[in-house]
């Protein structure tokens, strides 16, 4: 595996945060968590951004974020699940690290994430939001090289497929 940046995208609660903390050992690259650096950056919770100040400017703290970030080597690069929305992003995950796309069925994410009181975008009816935000982004993570369906997968063995793809 070469010296680079891996950059991890996907929906939320396909497996990006549990994963790439594996990843990030097993490799010993430094874990890069895009939210919690946006956290430290700016002193507020994600929920906080989003509720005081909006998506628009959550989504520019994160690519100014995601700029800083790429600039390293050796990184695995855990983005939040809407990383990908803005065109610019998708350009410097591209020209900056290998980047992984970890997919998981309807589901399995609503499992995943029904419990999460940190998610700004789930609040009300989490079954619907998820398939709504599902149909809105397909084909928003298609740009990756590596797909990774994490359904029913340990976390190893999908440390396994991206250390091997």
């Amino acid at each position: 595996m070469q010296s680079t940046n891996i950059i991890l995208i996907g929906f939320m609660g396909t497996g990006k945060s549990t994963v790439g903390e594996q990843l990030a050992q097993r490799l010993h690259y430094e874990r890069c968590d895009l939210d919690e650096e946006i956290v430290k950056a700016t002193g507020k919770t994600i929920p906080q951004i989003f509720a005081e100040d909006g998506e628009e400017i959550f989504r520019q703290l994160e690519t100014n974020v995601l700029r800083q970030l790429v600039d390293g080597n050796r990184r695995v690069i855990i983005t939040g699940g809407g990383a990908v929305l803005r065109p610019e992003n998708v350009q410097i995950m591209l020209r900056h690290g290998r980047v992984v796309a970890l997919t998981a069925c309807e589901q399995e994410i609503i499992r995943r994430v029904e419990r999460d009181q940190n998610r700004p975008l789930l609040q009300g009816n989490v079954k619907e939001k998820v398939r709504e935000l599902l149909q809105a982004r397909a084909g928003a993570y298609d740009f990756a090289p590596v797909q990774i369906d994490t359904t029913g997968k340990t976390i190893e063995e999908i440390v396994d497929e991206i250390t091997t793809a």
